[in-house]
């Protein structure tokens, strides 16, 4: 075995599945977005998501004030953008129009989706007694579109540290167990 010990603050990167995506809120009219790594699916129907949002993040208020976001999923293409979006506050920029993404009017939510996302969320808010703890919320998709003209989406995966892995390959393999 070539085992070695690994630091604890690099778990997070052994464990994460789910794409990057990002989570586009609105406030007294103005529209954000924040990249977030930070998500689990918590049940199937209605479709729940828990995710964790830093209380220091302009879409931590944004959230908690009005409820309601759409997580929407880039591809590989988008990973620029979505590395720059990551890196700079709502606070101080318009998102939408410094990485030149557009914003889609939703169909249940007020925030908007982004058009050039492989595919786009919408929730509201269903559960924070998590919030004041721990900065988590669980949220229901309230509505789900996708662009049934990719595919093969290849989203991207955080690893930690500025390093992300790219889904590709689909297997699909038959369960033995019957």
């Amino acid at each position: 075995m070539k085992k070695r010990d690994y630091p604890l603050d690099r778990v997070y990167g052994l464990l994460e599945s789910g794409p990057v995506v990002l989570v586009t809120t609105v406030r007294k009219g103005r529209a954000d977005i924040m990249t977030m790594s930070w998500h689990t699916m918590m049940e199937f129907e209605p479709p729940l998501v828990g995710c964790v949002i830093s209380g220091r993040n302009a879409s931590f208020d944004a959230l908690k004030a009005t409820r309601e976001c759409v997580i929407n999923i880039p591809t590989r293409e988008l990973a620029k953008q979505v590395v720059g979006i990551g890196n700079c506050s709502g606070r101080e920029v318009d998102k939408f129009d410094k990485f030149a993404l557009t914003p889609a009017a939703a169909s249940r939510v007020q925030a908007p989706l982004i058009a050039e996302c492989y595919a786009s969320l919408e929730c509201r808010v269903a559960d924070t007694r998590l919030v004041n703890r721990y900065n988590f919320f669980v949220l229901e998709v309230v509505q789900a579109w996708v662009d049934t003209s990719i595919k093969q989406p290849r989203t991207l995966h955080h690893r930690g540290n500025g390093v992300f892995a790219v889904a590709g390959e689909t297997v699909r393999l038959r369960s033995a167990m019957k």
